[in-house]
Formats: structure tokens, sequence, C-alpha cells
């Protein structure tokens, strides 16, 4: 089983990222990692502190030589935004720093109020630490690890951008033409269509003129998924179930699409279900189209995985809202915190991460192995079973 978890506040030391479960002996690119962080932190919309951090992982544990040894692995991001919060949020007992607001304007659509309620506190300042989205830079690398495993089979994993606020691609997108977006880091909103593009750059520019912020749909595809992870057995062992999850943890997105999903719903079984048929010169079954998106009865059936992250627009606002203070409980304009506007882009690194890590454990709990070697064996043994059915 792969098991990973995070720990840091926004503006505390670090970001901590614990791993386990990956076999011995996978290689580990420290590049590609640090390739991937960056990629989280770029995109149309995004404010100051992305000019602060440089984030790069310092891999602490469970890597020797460029290589995983089957040990947890623990990494490292620094904040270098922390010299500037030391002060405010010191590990230590210390008297409270009188240039320090406390944060007691909650912001609507935030973790502020509910997490104040939760934990007892007249001051959103410690909800929002572990909250804020900055998080997902440690989630990001553990993905990475997830991603590396999943390519020595040949799976990959890119995404793109279909909709920024009201502009919406409505072609749709080759395999091709998502990974090159994807891995551009000049491209402002990764959407592969130029045009479209410069009409949703236009959208980000008129919030952030009005003070406002603006959501969108990314997509996720991971191509050349083998068939047959997840079950059907039990409703946790559903795979769909698990990345639908496991998108809806980032932070912002309110709601999962799996294929044509949303469009199915409206529309005739005639219209939805996926024909097979067989293709006798690769030897597999396929599917006509892939309105399933790679998924029927939780699980994989060759088809590419294919997902969709509804972001809602970020509860920061420089056009405040109306809220009421924790503490007098008056009617009062939300706090404003420095934040970005837009977040599409940074926000489909961060579900590529997580749909890398659900199916890297989907990986090891199908083909096994304390060794990379003994998984490549399981795999190349299954591959050969599903030749000859």
């Amino acid at each position: 089983m792969l098991r990973f978890y995070t720990a840091g506040e926004s503006h505390g030391q670090a970001l901590l990222a614990f791993i386990s479960g990956l076999p011995a002996q996978l290689p580990i690119d420290v590049k590609y990692i640090n390739h991937e962080l960056r990629r989280r932190q770029l995109g149309y919309g995004r404010g100051g502190r992305q000019k602060i951090e440089k984030d790069t992982a310092e891999i602490f544990a469970g890597v020797r030589h460029g290589k995983t040894i089957g040990a947890p692995i623990a990494l490292r991001i620094e904040n270098r935004d922390w010299a500037n919060w030391e002060k405010i949020l010191p590990v230590e007992a210390a008297e409270d720093d009188p240039s320090a607001r406390k944060l007691v304007a909650p912001r609507p659509g935030h973790a502020d109020l509910a997490g104040s309620q939760k934990f007892n506190y007249h001051d959103a300042r410690y909800i929002l630490e572990r909250a804020s989205a900055r998080e997902t830079a440690a989630r990001v690398a553990a993905g990475a690890f997830a991603k590396l495993l999943l390519r020595e089979f040949g799976t990959e994993i890119a995404s793109h951008t279909i909709q920024v606020g009201h502009v919406r691609l409505e072609k749709p997108a080759t395999w091709k033409k998502i990974q090159a977006v994807s891995a551009e880091l000049d491209s402002p909103l990764r959407c592969i269509d130029a045009a479209v593009q410069e009409k949703m750059k236009a959208e980000v520019d008129a919030v952030l003129k009005a003070g406002d912020t603006v959501g969108g749909i990314f997509e996720i595809v991971a191509h050349k998924v083998p068939v047959g992870l997840g079950s059907h057995a039990q409703w946790d062992d559903k795979l769909d179930g698990r990345l639908a999850q496991a998108l809806m943890s980032v932070q912002a997105v309110k709601a999962v699409e799996i294929g044509g999903g949303v469009a199915g719903a409206g529309s005739f079984g005639s219209e939805v279900q996926d024909e097979i048929f067989y293709e006798k010169s690769v030897r597999r079954f396929r599917r006509s189209t892939n309105r399933a998106g790679g998924l029927e009865g939780g699980i994989t059936n060759g088809e590419d995985v294919v997902l969709r992250g509804y972001l809602k627009p970020i509860s920061t606002l420089r056009q405040s809202l109306h809220t009421a203070d924790m503490v007098t409980k008056e009617p009062v304009k939300a706090a404003y915190e420095r934040s970005d506007w837009c977040v599409v882009p940074a926000g489909a690194v961060a579900g590529e991460a997580m749909v890398a890590l659900v199916l890297a454990d989907a990986f090891l709990q199908k083909f096994g192995g304390d060794s990379l070697a003994e998984m490549r064996r399981n795999f190349d043994n299954y591959a050969r079973q599903i030749d000859e059915f």
C-alpha cells in the first residue's frame, strides 16, 4: 500500500511530505520533482507569493544513490516567506507580537470560521495556515514520486485547462496536445487553443481589475492505464470513487467529473455507453468512444482515465465580502490576505499529483513487489494474461 501525508503551515518554516510503500530500486529524478513543483507555481493570475518562493524538494530519507531503498521517504520544501513570519508564528511560547493582527473577520467560502469554531480559536490565523493551498506543494512533490513509478509501466499523466470563468474550450483535446501544453512552462493557462487562451486571460484581467477572483475547470488524463486496476467488489475498492475523493480533497475543488458524466446524466443510454469491439492487430478489446472516462464498475478498462476538477473562485477577494467579526459579532468586511486571483493551472497540477498517488497505490495493490524488478515481473505476467484473454 502506498501511503503519504503532509505537514506544515503556509507561513511556517517548511512543508513536509512523507511517503511509504514504494518498491526498492525505483530511480528518482530530483530535477523532475522540482520541475513539477515549478509547474505548480506558474500560471496566469498568480499572486506575489510565487515571486518569493523557489520551491525545491530536499530528500532526507528513503533515497540513496538516486534510488528508493524500500524505506519511508521524507522530504522538505522550504518556505522562504518564514523570515517575515517568524515573530508572528513562533514555535516556542512567546508574548503576542503587537504588530500581528488577529484574523477575526472570517472570509466567506474559506475554512476560517468553521475551523475556528471547531478548534475553539477566536483567531483564524491557525486555521488558514494549514487550510491554505500552499499545502499542495507537498502533495505535488509526493505525487512526482508516484508519477515516476507509473512511468516505469508506461502510464503518463497530464492536464489542461478547459474553462476559466465564463470562457470555455468547446473542442476535444487529443492526448498529444494535452501532453504538450501540460509540459509547456511558458503557457499562461495551459489551454490547447491559443485563441481561447487569450479570452481566458482577458477574463483573469477583468477580475483582477474588479478586485474579484475566478474559477474554472481543469481536465486530467492518465494515458496507457492497464485494464484491471480497482475492483467492483466493495464500495471502497472502486477506483472511480477513490479518484473522485482524491480530486475533491484539493483546495477549492467543489465538483469532480469522470469522463462525460455531467452530459451523460441528461442523455439516453444509447447515447452514453461506449460500444466494444476487438482490435485484432493489437489483440485488444477497445471502446469506440470513451464517455466512461476509462472506468467501468470501478475498474479501469484500458482506455485513458479522464477526470475533471471544477474549481471555485478562491475565497480571498480584494473587494471584500460581508462577514461577521468572531469576537464582537458585529458586521464587518472580510479579512484580506495576500493571494492569487486565478489558480486553475496550479489546481490541475495538484490534481495530477492526487491522481498519480491513487493510481500508483492501485498499481501496488495489483502488482505488488518489494523491489521494482519483482513488481515488473508481476506486471509482465499479468500483461500476458490480458494478451491471451
